[in-house]
């Protein structure tokens, strides 16, 4: 295999300020809940982006003034000598590859939360502030102003103490240099507000300041918001292209964003790849510095004609980065099969935001370099090739799991479905409407598993005990899956719905299953993510007149944390669906829907179908039967608990990564870290 000449102009370097990056690939600053805290977790992440070919690698948002901690999110804090040596071990490791390693500087402002120092918030102006955590912000005075900058300049030398060669004013997604920009937020009088050169100062001083005390040894990069689709109140294209034009003497490279954050890392549902092109094209006309800027680059195609058209030097990416670490030399060497392309499901943002340790749907090893000492790669031989191995089921777990079982060295790997494509549930989750990239998910481990030659696949064939155990197999993985619950039951409440047996679930609606024609249609959503809203936007693109219910407060509350939420529910309201939050279902029958709402005020539709969409239950009669009969088989997916596919994925690698383990069925313990210093 050899690269596509099409593709060099990838691997030219690249020169920022008085430094110079390998190739043209540049995973930008993102957020992984591992920050200075847990700095050997950190540099094992960032450094296999480096060992993957990636130019540039940056950590997370430093906070630069203990008012701007984000307790209880973490980010990397670079306050004290311990916070410098931690932070040391990942530009060590990003060097350790040849890449260069950047640091984000960052003050949030009225966005601070100061969950563990209580700090005042502070703002360009107390009007304006948004309340966050249960406060305001205060204006800042010229002091504080002062105060900031210097503490951008002390976190920026002992950034470039801690060997980072990029180091940055970091200015987007509404934090605190944005918010002088914005007009919304900015109503000072004096010579920080008013005119777009008064707004601007701040931005301006603090990147020179900076610059002053670390540009001969360090490239100054800045990141900003220029605009987008739904932008950022009072931030605008042209008046952001004055303010580019007015860094460019003192800036080395340019981090180019749009919108807020749901808009800047837009979910694959409502942003296509490459998404922000329109504005971040723009910025060539302010500047002739080098310029990065993302959108779910996955395509060499694409990547290849936006550096060729001139308008941007590097391919910046978070979420591509962590999907496949190896993105890069995939390309370089040729291989195009083997790229495990981001989903843009943004389950990162999720695990990340709700758990605070980042994790992927496409890669089970994100964030696990260290402390289960994974490799996205590589995967240690197993103790004993000779054996078989049969995996029933080829749902996401199950595709993972064989692949990884052959990966390690197994003689022969059986992988089974009783339908006639593999796939699981993702077989019909991708064609609900806006689903068609977590395709990606099957598409990629389809193609690894038809490549191996030890991995034997078998549709339209249903596995019962006595063919499992007929088979032979020295090792036995369950992966069944699971199915929707068409018995009433529901989660969070005793309430069972009577007449369930006359709705619809949503396999049944897949399948091609439809309620009655000219009947107004209720689906029922409790499981709060995507499922309800995808069979209720299928249906009323059928024509269907169609209310989506939920029990929870919001119509799909995980998508809040998917950064989808606000989009979702908007395209669903322009679709014309109907929605209802905080109902919950008790009865069906021939006279409509009726339930009660949070407020315990009876609520009813009348003459109408319904589609329960309330909670899975996991198809392990196979596996029960089995262990009756004292067979040893291990359950993995689905089949054992219900949930994202992300878990699915994980569970089923991690069991074909320790089933020479003690105990296969309970995972391994892993290496934690405490608070301090990293020495």
């Amino acid at each position: 295999m050899a690269m596509e000449a099409r593709h060099a102009i990838l691997f030219e370097s690249v020169r920022i300020g008085p430094k110079t990056l390998p190739n043209r690939f540049y995973q930008v600053p993102h957020a992984t809940g591992f920050g200075s805290i847990k700095p050997r977790t950190q540099a094992a992440f960032r450094g296999m982006k480096a060992e993957g070919g990636w130019g540039g690698v940056c950590v997370e948002y430093a906070p630069v003034s203990t008012d701007s901690e984000e307790t209880p999110a973490v980010s990397a804090e670079i306050w004290d000598d311990v916070d410098t040596a931690n932070l040391r071990l990942t530009a060590d490791a990003i060097h350790a590859h040849g890449a260069l390693a950047g640091i984000e500087l960052f003050h949030g402002g009225a966005y601070s939360v100061n969950g563990a120092s209580r700090g005042t918030r502070i703002a360009p102006s107390t009007r304006g502030a948004e309340m966050i955590w249960g406060a305001g912000a205060r204006e800042m005075s010229l002091d504080d102003i002062g105060r900031v900058q210097r503490d951008f300049v002390t976190a920026a030398v002992r950034a470039r103490d801690a060997g980072y060669d990029i180091v940055y004013v970091y200015g987007a997604h509404g934090y605190l240099l944005t918010q002088f920009l914005s007009t919304a937020t900015n109503h000072r009088t004096d010579g920080y507000g008013g005119s777009l050169a008064h707004r601007a100062r701040f931005h301006l001083e603090t990147v020179e300041a900076v610059r002053e005390a670390v540009g001969d040894e360090c490239a100054i990069a800045t990141r900003m918001c220029i605009d987008g689709r739904d932008s950022l109140p009072g931030v605008y294209i042209d008046e952001m292209l004055e303010v580019v034009a007015w860094l460019d003497p003192i800036v080395d490279l340019f981090d180019v964003n749009v919108g807020a954050w749901p808009e800047d890392s837009g979910t694959s549902r409502y942003f296509e790849e490459g998404h922000q092109r329109p504005w971040v094209m723009r910025v060539r006309e302010a500047t002739g510095k080098p310029i990065v800027g993302v959108g779910r680059y996955t395509s060499p195609d694409l990547m290849a004609s936006i550096i060729r058209s001139g308008a941007v030097d590097l391919i910046g990416a978070a979420r591509p980065a962590i999907a496949d670490p190896f993105l890069p030399r995939k390309i370089e060497q040729g291989r195009y099969g083997d790229i495990r392309e981001c989903t843009g499901s943004n389950i990162c943002i999720l695990k990340e935001e709700t758990f605070a340790h980042v994790g992927c749907v496409q890669n089970p090893t994100a964030g696990e370099e260290y402390r289960r000492g994974w490799h996205p790669e590589e995967v240690p031989p197993i103790d004993r090739p000779d054996r078989a191995a049969l995996v029933v089921g080829a749902g996401p777990a199950g595709m993972e799991c064989a692949l990884t079982l052959a990966r390690r060295g197994l003689a022969a790997v059986h992988l089974i479905d009783e339908q006639d494509q593999v796939g699981g549930h993702l077989r019909w989750t991708r064609q609900l409407p806006t689903m068609g990239d977590w395709g990606r998910i099957i598409d990629w481990r389809a193609i690894q598993l038809d490549q191996h030659p030890a991995i034997e696949i078998i549709t339209s064939r249903r596995m019962s005990a006595d063919d499992v155990m007929d088979y032979g197999a020295d090792i036995v993985v369950i992966a069944t899956g699971s199915h929707w619950a068409g018995d009433g039951s529901q989660p969070a409440t005793d309430v069972r719905i009577s007449g369930a047996e006359h709705a619809l679930t949503p396999e049944q609606v897949m399948s091609g299953a439809r309620p009655p024609a000219g009947r107004t249609v209720v689906v029922y959503d409790t499981e709060g993510y995507y499922v309800g809203p995808g069979i209720a936007e299928l249906l009323v693109l059928e024509g269907c007149d169609v209310h989506l219910v939920t029990s929870h407060p919001v119509i799909s509350p995980v998508s809040d944390g998917t950064l989808e939420g606000d989009v979702l529910r908007r395209h669903l309201h322009e679709a014309g669906i109907r929605m209802h939050a905080g109902v919950t279902l008790s009865a069906i029958d021939e006279a409509g829907a009726r339930g009660e709402t949070s407020l315990a005020e009876p609520w009813s539709l009348p003459e109408c179908s319904v589609v329960l969409v309330t909670h899975r239950l996991p198809d392990d009669a196979l596996a029960r039967e089995l262990r009756d009969r004292g067979a040893t088989v291990h359950v993995v997916g689905d089949a054992l608990l219900p949930s994202m596919v992300s878990e699915a994925v994980f569970d089923g690698h991690r069991l074909a990564r320790e089933l020479d383990g003690p105990h296969p069925d309970y995972p391994l313990a892993y290496r934690r870290e405490r608070p301090g210093r990293a020495d």
